[in-house]
């Protein structure tokens, strides 16, 4: 066995133990930091052995756990920044409240001294490799500068001009600054002294803060100077613009990131400021020739954009300053022209200046700059365009407020048929010529353009249209002759679809464009005419034959067809009041729209047609109905004619589906004759049709198995059911609720025993609305005995129920639904 020492004796040892082995990883971590210091001095300066990143450390220490939560030059460069501005804190102290203290010798020197050492540290630090250090330094010693150039005022320049010396002093300072960064801020820099110093290869340091710093104060001196001299906002204006013209040209010239950032800032602040400034002098100008000097301000800031746009290298920042001069030259030609011209004329002279930006194509220029001009035509365009809109828009939507007074008599003139609720637009003598122009521009694009003919050709149209539109309004025709200009709009409207169907494929963009124009016109036509009695009649006439002539072309029928019938609906409704007929006696008329429409479906089988006509006259249907809707007896007939029609479009094959609706209609009718007449017992009518209607149904059953239940005994069941279940649910005795609730009981037994769909749904709803008609009395003496919180609590529990058996209720749901699909 090993003899162990006693406790105290082994203390000892441990103690002693553990006592060198702190002290050699003390040694060893010494020796770590310096290496690391060693290694990244030598990457800050050559590049390094490992390209500038982070050496190895020590195994254990980089770990997640371990890693420091700053860097070390982090770390630096917040030490240095935070000296840097106490210092400068410092000086400021010095020169604000301990400048009385010492003479003037004393204080030029000493602030001097500190000046000359502290931008002449930073030329040993850079030597030394320390390009964090000299920054910092180099930033306390461009503040000491400002520092002596207050003081050089205090004491020398008392009586100065304020703007004028902080002019002179910032020009001066900017090219010391300038001067500093580029000599001063250049030095080799050498290695730390040790073994591989032999070795090293000097590199270059440049102090990064002197340059920006000066870009920056070189845009001060002329702004200062114009405010110093008093200019006014012409010259200040212009001083702006070559301020940002000096800008822009250090941001083309320079090298340096950092001076090209600072002069682009400077460059666009000073410029938006400029040209903001000669727009708004332009446009304010009270005499041609303020505005004319101030638009040559616009063309200046014009002409320094397209130089920019010429060397600049990035092709969105050169597209961006050539839009800015096409923009600039379209802001001063207007405002020149608002002052020597009419107002009206204000919108058509921009838009001729940028339509003469697209003389830009064809001119010598790079393709960026040519690329901005157009768009600055385009905008330009734009905006002329949304001039016009509200004349365009009041032209449209003016007529709308006639329909509240028709037939109140013949206007004096268009316009005031249009514009009588709605005020006339200022300057809008010329919103024809500024539409007709932008829309001759996109018709020459869309005939040499390839890539946007649609577009251009679909945008020229519906700008054309609203030029020839609001034409008749703007020349204050007499009310007769603008009615006829805009029909003759909706011939052309029409004749330009018939144009485009035969000049493209099938239904292209311009021809729906065309179509949906000359429908919009027709509309606009329709309610303008509203004014006068014979008018109305006259332009609907016209306007039915022409969309109907209209409907039996290929390409434009499915539009012009239904259009065609929508006016004909009008008319008939129009003929009516015409001759004071009463609303049901007027539906009797615009019944003949939806026989028209069943015949005009009935021709071309399979056309494009066939779906709009159908629709139109199912409207035009309903629309008599509801004339027809306050008189029972006329209600019973329209709906029997209607039942005609739509069994007369079911001998069609392929609108067999069409009977159903004839048979609804039929039975509709008999039950609104039927309680016309006041009949209280509906069965003595409806029994002798029902029997006979079932046993027909039988017996097609019998010889075609396959024939829906809902065909053999739908028909013959509901007209019987319906009729005597209102009939029981006003009755107040109890035999036909009795007899009723057997025959529908009977016909549910009967559809579920042969799985028949028609007698199993009528019969069981039926029985269901009979039960609930002799519950009710009951339910609602119970539910009046009951206290308040007890139907609350019994919806609770039905919903608690509900949602815990779901998915169970869902797939039974499911399996019932299979079930009764399989009914016949």
């Amino acid at each position: 066995m090993t003899n162990l020492p006693p406790p105290a004796e082994e203390l000892r040892l441990l103690d002693a133990e553990l006592w060198r082995l702190d002290a050699r990883r003390a040694v060893l971590l010494q020796r770590r930091a310096w290496l690391i210091h060693t290694l990244r001095s030598a990457a800050a300066s050559r590049g390094g052995q490992y390209g500038g990143a982070v050496p190895p450390v020590w195994p254990g220490r980089g770990s997640a756990a371990h890693r420091p939560e700053a860097t070390a030059p982090g770390v630096q460069n917040l030490l240095l920044v935070l000296g840097g501005v106490l210092l400068t804190v410092a000086g400021v102290a010095f020169t604000l409240v301990g400048w009385g203290h010492m003479g003037i010798a004393g204080r030029s020197l000493v602030l001097g001294a500190v000046t000359v050492g502290t931008l002449g540290a930073p030329v040993a630090l850079l030597r030394r490799g320390l390009a964090s250090t000299a920054e910092a330094i180099a930033g306390l010693g461009l503040a000491l500068t400002v520092l002596d150039a207050y003081a050089l005022y205090q004491v020398v320049f008392t009586g100065t001009d304020v703007l004028t010396y902080t002019a002179a002093a910032t020009a001066v300072l900017a090219g010391a600054w300038a001067a500093y960064g580029l000599g001063a801020g250049s030095m080799p820099a050498t290695d730390a002294p040790g073994e591989e110093g032999a070795d090293q290869k000097a590199a270059r340091l440049v102090l990064r803060l002197p340059l920006p710093l000066a870009t920056a104060t070189a845009h001060l001196p002329l702004l200062l100077w114009a405010l110093a001299l008093g200019a006014g906002p012409a010259t200040f204006t212009a001083v702006l613009l070559v301020t940002a013209a000096a800008g822009a040209a250090v941001a083309l010239r320079t090298g340096s990131v950092p001076v090209r950032i600072v002069a682009v800032v400077g460059s666009l602040g000073t410029g938006a400021l400029g040209v903001v400034s000669a727009g708004l002098l332009t446009w304010s100008a009270s005499a041609p020739g303020a505005a004319a000097r101030s638009a040559a301000l616009l063309a200046l800031a014009a002409a320094i954009a397209l130089v920019v746009a010429r060397f600049v290298p990035k092709p969105d920042v050169a597209v961006g300053a050539a839009l800015t001069a096409g923009l600039c030259l379209a802001a001063g030609t207007g405002g020149v022209i608002r002052v020597s011209l009419p107002g009206a004329w204000t919108v058509p002279g921009c838009l001729v200046c940028g339509v003469a930006l697209l003389a830009a194509v064809r001119a010598p220029l790079p393709r960026t700059s040519r690329r901005g001009l157009v768009l600055a035509s385009l905008i330009v365009q734009g905006l002329a365009v949304v001039w016009a809109v509200p004349l365009v828009a009041g032209t449209l939507l003016g007529p709308v407020a006639g329909t509240g007074r028709p037939w109140s008599g013949v206007p004096r003139d268009i316009r005031a048929a249009v514009f009588t609720d709605v005020p006339w637009p200022p300057h809008a003598a010329t919103v024809p010529l500024v539409l007709t122009v932008v829309a001759g521009v996109l018709a020459v694009v869309a005939r040499r353009g390839e890539g946007r003919r649609p577009a251009a050709a679909v945008g020229a149209l519906v700008l054309g249209w609203a030029a020839v539109l609001v034409l008749p309004l703007v020349f204050g025709l007499p009310y007769g002759a603008g009615l006829v200009a805009q029909g003759a709009v909706v011939v052309g409207a029409l004749g330009c679809a018939e144009w485009a169907r035969r000049t493209t494929d099938g239904a292209s963009p311009l021809t729906l464009t065309a179509m949906v124009l000359a429908l919009v016109t027709s509309v606009v036509l329709a309610l303008v005419s509203l004014a006068s009695e014979s008018v109305t009649i006259g332009v609907l006439v016209v306007l039915t034959l022409l969309f109907g002539a209209a409907g039996g072309r290929p390409g434009t029928g499915p539009f012009a067809a239904p259009a065609a019938l929508v006016h004909a609906t009008a008319l008939a409704c129009a003929i009516g009041a015409s001759f004071g007929w009463q609303p049901q006696h007027t539906a009797l008329l615009v019944l003949v729209v939806p026989a028209v429409a069943a015949l005009v479906a009935a021709r071309p089988a399979g056309s494009s047609t066939t779906l709009p006509v159908e629709g139109a006259g199912a409207a035009a249907g309903l629309l008599a109905l509801a004339l027809a809707a306050t008189d029972p007896p006329m209600l019973a007939l329209v709906l029997s004619l209607g039942g005609v029609i739509a069994a007369g479009t079911a001998l069609r094959r392929e609108r067999r589906p069409a009977a159903h609706v004839a048979v609804v209609l039929f039975l509709l009718a008999t039950w609104v004759r039927w309680a016309a007449w006041d009949v209280t017992t509906p069965e003595a009518y409806t029994l002798p049709v029902t029997v006979p209607a079932l046993v027909v149904g039988f017996l097609g059953r019998r010889r075609d198995p396959a024939l829906s239940s809902w065909t053999a005994y739908g028909a013959g069941l509901a007209v019987t059911a319906v009729p005597s279940l209102l009939a029981a649910w006003g009755d107040p005795h109890w035999l036909r609720p009795l007899l009723l609730g057997t025959a529908a009981l009977a016909a549910t037994l009967v559809g579920a025993g042969n799985r028949l769909k028609a007698p199993l749904v009528l019969g069981g709803v039926v029985l269901a609305l009979v039960a609930l008609h002799e519950l009710a009395p009951h339910v609602a003496q119970v539910v009046g005995l009951l206290p308040r919180w007890a139907p609350p609590a019994l919806a609770g529990l039905v919903l608690l129920a509900l949602g815990a058996t779901y998915e169970q209720r869902l797939r039974d749901a499911q399996r019932v639904r299979e079930a009764f699909g399989r009914f016949h």
